[in-house]
């Protein structure tokens, strides 16, 4: 049987608004560049990414019974993702309004209230299936249930199953330090957060010395996404800095750090170097930008062997 990747996280709709200006607030309207929809969220991004590139994805989630909902299971049902849900319970799917910025920035509009931050341990179902090879939580600080406990009790559970756990981050929303993940820290294979997030989880600003709190904390292998400068890696053996893709035309950032992810996990579901895996995540965060959207950008991996050539021969 082959083997899966499992992705745990948010599975919602964002509308996006192209040429956003904060000169709405002043004139009442604004004439915006775009306006559509998109699926969003950090689970579903990544799982669209990895069916786009090939790998067999099981994404566990919860979805709301409503519009939002109908269109995200719509989605996972054309691209091919297992979707595994727990109940809902009433709560809306979230719905999140994407305001970006001329220069690709964004700003969000989003529900708390929505699925966006209500997955909790009673909606993963366990174990993983047998084939599992990869478990991927898709944002340490997302959900605001998900605490030191809960966390470490899911990796565990992973590891169990001779699974390699990777977890991508966000901002800690309470000021939250290293010592408040020192149960969980231990069980993660690689860390991937970008620089912000894990500059604030440490409170260090040197990269070398992010990376190495981390590493003291437990983590095997520390992932830094690096904007403009590309991404740099850490464990007990090496050092890496992998350049960024160059001459980029960025249009949206939106999912830029969760195609990063998927195309680290599509390395390392192939048995590729921590340098290969790197140059494919680069690659895969390149792709995205260019398109509006979070998973727009890349249709499959021949794009991502494009620009790696183009890379090769700068």
């Amino acid at each position: 049987m082959k083997k899966k990747i499992v992705i745990i996280g948010a599975a919602i709709l964002d509308v996006l608004v192209q040429g956003a200006d904060k000169e709405v607030f002043e004139n009442g309207s604004w004439p915006a560049e775009d306006i559509r929809m998109s699926v969003g969220g950090d689970g579903i991004n990544e799982a669209t990414i990895l069916r786009k590139l090939g790998l067999p994805v099981r994404l566990q989630t919860i979805i709301g019974d409503d519009i939002p909902g109908k269109i995200v299971r719509e989605h996972c049902r054309k691209y091919g993702i297992d979707l595994n849900e727990g109940n809902s319970d009433g709560i809306p799917t979230g719905l999140n309004v994407v305001l970006v910025q001329k220069n690709g920035e964004r700003n969000f509009l989003t529900n708390p209230q929505s699925t966006l931050r209500k997955l909790t341990k009673e909606h993963i179902r366990l174990p993983f299936p047998k084939e599992t090879k990869i478990v991927s939580f898709a944002s340490i600080f997302v959900f605001p249930d998900w605490k030191d406990e809960q966390l470490s009790w899911l990796f565990r559970q992973a590891k169990e199953q001779g699974a390699i756990v990777c977890a991508d981050m966000t901002k800690c929303k309470n000021q939250e330090t290293v010592e408040d993940l020192q149960k969980t820290l231990p069980y993660v294979d690689y860390l991937l957060p970008n620089y912000e997030e894990a500059s604030m989880l440490t409170g260090e600003t040197d990269i070398d010395r992010i990376a190495g709190v981390l590493l003291e904390a437990g983590v095997k292998n520390v992932v830094i996404k690096w904007g403009s400068r590309g991404c740099y890696i850490k464990n007990k053996e090496v050092k890496l800095t992998i350049p960024a893709v160059f001459g980029v035309n960025c249009v949206d950032t939106t999912g830029a750090g969760d195609s990063f992810v998927a195309g680290f996990l599509y390395g390392l579901y192939q048995g590729y170097t921590l340098e290969e895996c790197a140059k494919i995540a680069n690659a895969c965060g390149a792709l995205t930008v260019q398109k509006l959207g979070a998973a727009e950008g890349i249709d499959n991996f021949a794009q991502v062997e494009q620009v790696l050539r183009s890379m090769e021969h700068r």
